[in-house]
This record gives structure tokens, sequence and C-alpha cells, in this order.
């Protein structure tokens, strides 16, 4: 087998001394002194790729390069004697003095032999080591002026012992590797020299070149066998560990085919005594079920003892099903099925925009997940959570992913659900026990990667029965759940290719170590603007096809969708407008069934005939010249609202009063927000006694609804410094943040919400926490036009936006800020 400059093998035989054996080759010529062949200081240099040349090593080369050809042709005529270095970038065509490694070894050329396309042969044989020192000639080959390099050899003890280690170690290599011939073991033993046998070992070993050209430049003899010692080490544990490969699939290979030859006799001994039966193909049908499957090696294992067990069980034995009912289980879940992602990123965008308008920041991390899958064919599936108020599209939004990868979709509901046994299944020790709802849902999904969604997370409870949610720690922990253990299975299920997708209203109820295992994603309730559209592109249409309408033959204004979405309902979601639209579809399908066949047009004169009067008046802010009454914002489940915080004061000794049915929380607000007046009364004018000799009332209208939560700490303060100085609060103006006794405003949540509440009641000004200023920016620029903003970090400057003037001062609210400037350390913000 011979190998050309290039390190290509070359299929054919060549003769090598008296034995012509092509494997020989690499220690023919060991058992000879080349010390005394003659080396000149300047050499032509012959580049190799993906082959070193060791002293005393015989090896055949090719030779087609024109260079080359020519170095060969010059050499034989002189005195053979050529030096052979090893490229460092094997693709290099036209190599030159940098592209060469600095050492390398001096050959003579043995024989060669020419072929029919003009490539040529040559057997060479290693001399000695030398280095580069400078290149001589470049045309047509390199020649080098060399320096010899002689080995470093102290004979210490220490290599003497290295050698025997690298002698035995070799030996065993040899035993191990079937094309080296046991003659080799031979020649090591009687070599004398350590670098000999060292240079022996290396040309014989099959090692990157990179290793190879390493141990041609070692010239210590020592340091060379003890990198040779942890090479053939290496090489041996490689080689002994492919011989236990081979053993056990051989062995392997060997039981499966004993058992299918038992078993086709078994079957002849059955049918020739005439006692082949149903439940003998039913066991067979089974089994091959269960191959087919092709379950992991621990499911297999569990799968054969239960059919051995199945066959000895009597078919009227109750332990019979359960074992059948086991093996069924193992035999339909999607162990190897899986479906193929479409990884189309603008077939994934298409799809989402079909599906769903707005939802930006959802839409965008799910091509991430897409673009992430292109790259690295096998990726953690992130764990995604949908915190939204209901009806804002969690649930269809699953199935859009879905649908846009090509996948499965599987929707487990949890809500109520209060059994751990429902997550991870009953043992079977119970009588009628089941797989948990996850491995149900696998199975019914058909595939082991599906999008699989868990709804209404929050609703998850506990009792005796155990805590679901704690069974929910391994399903949602990318590190844990490909050996999900089943109680029922009993043997690990991969979970890593499901896309688990939660949903949810509110996190307050999440357990943090399930909610730190969610990448959380909020969807926000949709603006007024937001719903119209969707209204139009998708509650309409589908509608009108539901009811057996036709576009035709009914059709919306856009007065009359924003008249159902104002008056009719009050939602961040989209379920009672989609129902107040169905209400009135159906109203006209009647008028339809009973004749009528003119296109009816819904506008806002007739919306009365189909939906009565409107149910929700929204909140107006009024202007308001009198004192201690402030505008809030709020947020609840199902949007945003505003409130109105009333303040009063009257004789009597220091007492505060709070109704509205307000909640803890809410109540301490108020207690901040008074005593930090009181702390720093004569800073607003407030007489420091005042409080000495009256009593204070704080009402929140609407006592029948519960309210709770700190973001109304600036508004109650602005109440009570409101009527406590006789200043009214600035007119369409509203506000939220919460409040602490060093008087800073900190930041709150659920600001779109509360900005969506303050449009439709008229707001037209509002003071936020500056540390809520991104959640702002992230609104639609439309609604943001809107309003003027002031960002606060202080509650002083809270009280100097919000106060109007004194009667007795020209101003004492910060002036309008226009774009670019800045005033007293606020920020406000013209929109």
């Amino acid at each position: 087998m011979a190998q050309d400059e290039n390190g290509v093998n070359e299929e054919e035989e060549l003769e090598v001394g008296d034995n012509g054996d092509e494997e020989q080759a690499h220690w023919y010529g060991f058992e000879e002194d080349v010390d005394e062949v003659r080396v000149d200081s300047e050499l032509a240099i012959l580049p190799l790729r993906g082959v070193a040349v060791f002293p005393a090593a015989i090896l055949p080369l090719l030779i087609s390069r024109e260079s080359s050809l020519a170095l060969v042709e010059d050499a034989l005529v002189g005195d053979r004697v050529i030096g052979l270095v090893a490229q460092k970038f094997a693709d290099e065509e036209s190599p030159g003095a940098e592209d060469l490694h600095k050492r390398g070894c001096a050959a003579r050329i043995l024989k060669m032999l020419k072929y029919p396309d003009g490539s040529v042969r040559i057997l060479v044989q290693g001399l000695r080591r030398f280095e580069i020192k400078g290149i001589v000639k470049t045309d047509p080959y390199l020649k080098a002026e060399i320096d010899h390099l002689a080995d470093i050899n102290d004979e210490g003890l220490r290599v003497q012992a290295l050698k025997q280690s690298v002698v035995q170690s070799f030996s065993r290599f040899v035993e191990l590797t079937p094309h080296l011939p046991n003659e080799l073991q031979v020649v090591v033993i009687n070599i004398k020299h350590p670098g000999k046998i060292a240079d022996l070992v290396a040309a014989n070993l099959n090692i990157p070149l990179e290793e190879k050209q390493e141990l041609l430049e070692q010239i210590d003899v020592g340091e060379r066998l003890s990198s040779l010692g942890t090479t053939i080490a290496r090489e041996i544990e490689l080689l002994e560990l492919g011989q236990k490969i081979q053993g056990e699939v051989q062995s392997e290979l060997h039981k499966n085919q004993r058992e299918f030859y038992l078993r086709q006799q078994l079957k002849a001994i059955q049918k020739e005594l005439g006692e082949t039966d149903s439940r003998t193909n039913e066991n067979e049908l089974l089994r091959r079920r269960i191959q087919d499957a092709k379950l992991p090696e621990e499911a297999q294992e569990a799968a054969d003892n239960e059919l051995n067990r199945l066959g000895l069980i009597p078919p009227e034995s109750a332990e019979h099903s359960v074992v059948r009912t086991y093996l069924e289980w193992l035999a339909d879940l999607p162990w190897q099925v899986s479906t193929r992602d479409n990884l189309d990123l603008r077939h994934a965008q298409q799809i989402l925009d079909t599906d769903h308008y707005g939802l930006d920041k959802i839409k965008e991390r799910v091509l991430e997940f897409l673009a992430v899958r292109q790259l690295r064919k096998t990726p953690r599936g992130p764990i995604l959570c949908f915190v939204g108020p209901p009806g804002v599209g969690k649930t269809s939004l699953g199935r859009s992913i879905a649908r846009a990868m090509g996948r499965k979709f599987y929707r487990l509901s949890l809500g109520g659900v209060r059994d751990e046994a429902e997550i991870r299944g009953h043992r079977r020790t119970y009588v009628g026990a089941m797989p948990g709802r996850v491995i149900q849902g696998l199975k019914s999904a058909g595939s082991n990667n599906p999008v699989f969604m868990l709804d209404e997370i929050d609703k998850l409870g506990s009792d005796v029965r155990g805590d679901p949610s704690a069974a929910l720690l391994e399903v949602l922990d990318p590190e844990q759940n490909n050996t999900f253990r089943d109680h029922y299975l009993d043997v690990p299920m991969d979970l890593s290719g499901v896309l688990f997708v939660t949903t949810a209203n509110m996190l307050d109820t999440v357990p943090p170590a399930l909610r730190d295992r969610m990448e959380v994603l909020e969807l926000s309730g949709y603006s007024e603007e937001e719903k119209l559209e969707i209204a139009r592109r998708h509650l309409v249409p589908k509608q009108i096809e539901e009811n057996g309408l036709s576009p035709q033959l009914v059709s919306f204004s856009t007065e009359a969708l924003t008249a159902i979405i104002r008056g009719h309902t009050r939602e961040s979601g989209l379920r009672n407008l989609e129902r107040e639209l169905g209400k009135v579809c159906r109203k006209i399908a009647r008028k339809v069934t009973e004749g009528a066949r003119d296109p009816v047009v819904i506008g806002t004169s007739s919306l009365h005939d189909y939906l009565g009067q409107p149910k929700h008046l929204p909140e107006i802010a009024e202007n308001s010249q009198k004192a201690g009454i402030a505008i809030g914002l709020a947020w609840t489940p199902h949007g945003g609202d505003i409130l109105f915080v009333e303040a009063s004061c009257m004789k009597g000794k220091k007492g505060m009063t709070l109704t509205g049915q307000l909640g803890d929380v809410m109540k301490e607000s108020a207690q901040a927000a008074l005593t930090f007046l009181r702390s720093n009364a004569e800073q607003y004018g407030i007489a420091p006694e005042f409080f000495e000799v009256s009593d204070i009332h704080i009402h929140v209208p609407a006592g029948a609804i519960p309210k709770d939560g700190p973001s109304a700490g600036v508004t109650m303060l602005s109440a009570l410094a409101s009527v406590l100085t006789g200043r009214p609060l600035a007119d369409r103006l509203a506000m939220t943040g919460e409040i602490t006794l060093r008087g800073t405003v900190l930041p709150v949540g659920g600001i779109k919400e509360k900005v969506l509440a303050a449009r439709t009641a008229g707001i037209q000004r509002l003071i936020l926490p500056a540390r809520n200023k991104q959640d702002y920016e992230e609104i639609a620029p439309e609604l943001r036009k809107q309003f003027t903003v002031t960002f606060v970090e202080e509650v002083s400057q809270v009280l100097a936006a919000a106060l109007k003037p004194a009667p007795d001062k020209t101003s004492a609210a910060p002036e309008s800020v226009s774009q670019g400037s800045r005033h007293a350390g606020t920020q406000p913000v013209s929109l």
C-alpha cells in the first residue's frame, strides 16, 4: 500500500526487499544500521502531506507534483539522499518554506517505478533527523541548509524503564492489531538502542500526523519514550474497547439468533401437537408490536420480562389483564416516532401573523427557537409560560406554534388538578392504575416531540394526595425530563424533544421553584384598536360562518364594532366580544330563516335592536375644583380601570379612617402617605400641629369591590396633600406608583392595562414611576401620543406635577417640558 506525498494510499503491491509485504514496509530496515550513510549539509526538500517518516523506516511514496518529480530525477543521478518534511496544511498545493515544519527526516531512495500517467513511485528509507536552518534554493524545488539532530540519551535507569514499558506495551498493541505481523515483537525486543525502539513503534502507530511530527521532533530519547508510552496506552485502550464492543455485539447477535431458532422450534412442536391457540397468537402479536416500537434498552428489558410472565399467567387470572394492559401501553407509546420540524422562518411568520394579530414578542420568541433549531439539530426545548388575562389568545397561540413548526399539538388542562398521580400516574399495585396525563398526552399526540400545552397552570391545587406542582418540577426541567419516570410505566421516558407551553392568568399562585423553570412571556390586554382589528380579521368572519351566514348577507360598520367594544364588553381579552358578535349573528340568522333576504349592515343606530342598552358605562374623569380628589390607575384580571380616591379632614384626635373595602397592602400605603406628609408638613405649607386636632378619612368608591395593592400610594398621597393644602389636583390627571417613607416612588406592574383604562376615561396627563418608563415605551406609539406623561422618582416631583397652583402663587407645578429639555430632575414627556 503506497502513500503519495499527499498522503493518498494506492491499492497496489510494491516489492520491498525479499519479503514484499506492504505492512512490513514500516519496520523493514530497522535491523540494519543507517547511521553510517553520509548526509550532506544541504538537502533537496520533498514536502509530504499526511505522513511523517522516521529514521530507518522504509516507506513507499507516490510522486505526482512536477517539482517533486524533478527533485526525484536529480536525486537519482546523485547520491539519492533527500530531505522529507511534512506540510503544516495538507491542502496546500504549492508549499513554500513557511508551509513546512522545521524538522524532518533525511532519507535515501532505494527504488523507483514510473507509471504511464507520468507519476512515479519511490521506495525511501529514513536516515536521521535534521532541522532546516535556511532555504538556499526554491526553483524548481526547495533546497535547504540543514543541521543534523542527534539523539540525547543519558542511558539512565529512567530511560531503561521507559524502554521496557514501551516494548511491553507495543507487544500488547501488536497482539490487538490484526494487520501487524507478530515478528514485530521480536524485532523490537532485539533492538538495543532506545531511540530506535521509539522510532520503530512510532512508525507503526496509526495516530494523527500532528502527534507523529511531535515524536519526530523530540531528540531527547527519554521524553520521546515518555510521550510514546502515553500514546500507546491510549491506543491500546481504544483497541480493547473496540474488541469489547465487537464481542458484545457478536454475543447479542448469537443470543438473538438462538432465541429465534428456539421459538421457531417451539412453534413447530406446538403445531405438530395441535396445541396452538388464540392466546399464543395474541402474545406473539404483542411481542411483534413491542419490537416494532423500538423501545430503549431499559424499557425493552422490562417488556421482555413482562412478556415472559404473560406467557406463564393463565388468562383467567386478574394479573393477566394487568400485565397485558401494561405491555400494550409500552407498545403504543411513540418511543421513536417524531415529526420533522418545519424550520422555514417565513412560513412560521406567515402562520403566526395569520392566526394572531399583534403579540410581536411571542412571535419573535418562537422564530428565535426555530432559528436555533436550524443551527443546532438537537437543542433543548424551551419551557414557555404565557401569562395574561383571560381571552387574549394564550391557548390558540399554542396551536399556532404547533402548526407553524409542523408538530402535533396536545392540550392538558390543569385547572382543579389536586392529585400528584394525575401527572406521574398510579403504581401498578393499585386496581385500575393508569399512566399519568403526560404519558397519556404523548400517546394521544402520536409523537415524542409534540407541542404540549399545560393550560391554567396557576389553577393547580394540592391536598393529602400530593402536590401536582411538585411533580411538574421534573417534567418542566430540561436537565431532568430526558429521564422522566412515570409511576405506572416505571421506565424512563425522554421528554427532551417536547416543546412545553404553559398558560396562566397570574403568577402569584405558581410555586417559585416551578416558576423558575419557565420562561415567562406576558400577554397584555388588547387595546381598543387591536380589538377592532381582530374583530374585523377573525371574529366577525368566524361568527358569520358558524351561524350559517355569508359575508354578502351580513356586515358590521367600524362604528358598530367600536360601540360593541366600548359599551357591551369590559375585558382585556376577546371572549365577550365574540359572544356579542355571535348574538347579533344569531338574530340575523333567525330573520333569514323567517324569509328575510336583504343584506344587513350593522350600524350604531341598529345595534340597540340586537344587543339592547350598553351594559358598561366607563368611568369618566371630569374636571374638579374640589380639593382632596385624586384619580388612580388600577389593574384587574380583566384589564385596567381608574379609581377615585377621596380624602377629607375634620376636627378630631389624630384618627384615620379608611373605607371602600381596602386590602391590607392598600391600608399600609395610606398610612405611609400620611406619615410622609406629617414628617414633611412644613415643606408643603401644612401646620405641624394640624394633625393633633384633626381626623382624616380616605374613601375609595365602588365599596362592593375589594381593592388591594401598593400602586395606589401616590394617589392617596396626592389626595391627602390636596385636602390638607386646599389645592385641587390638575384636571384629567391620573397616576400610579408605590411610595416609601423616604419619599421614593417605586415601579408597579400592569402599565399597559392602566394606560388603556386612562385613554377610555378621557385622561390626558399621566404620572408614572421613572423606572416604568421602559414599560411605557413598549406601548404602541399611536396610544402614547394621546398623553402627556411625567416620570417621577420622588414624591416631591409627584406633588409638584399634580397640585394646581396655590391661589397666591403663579405656578407651583412643573412647567411643561418640550422635547429635549429637563426640569428639576423630573422627566415629563409630551407624547
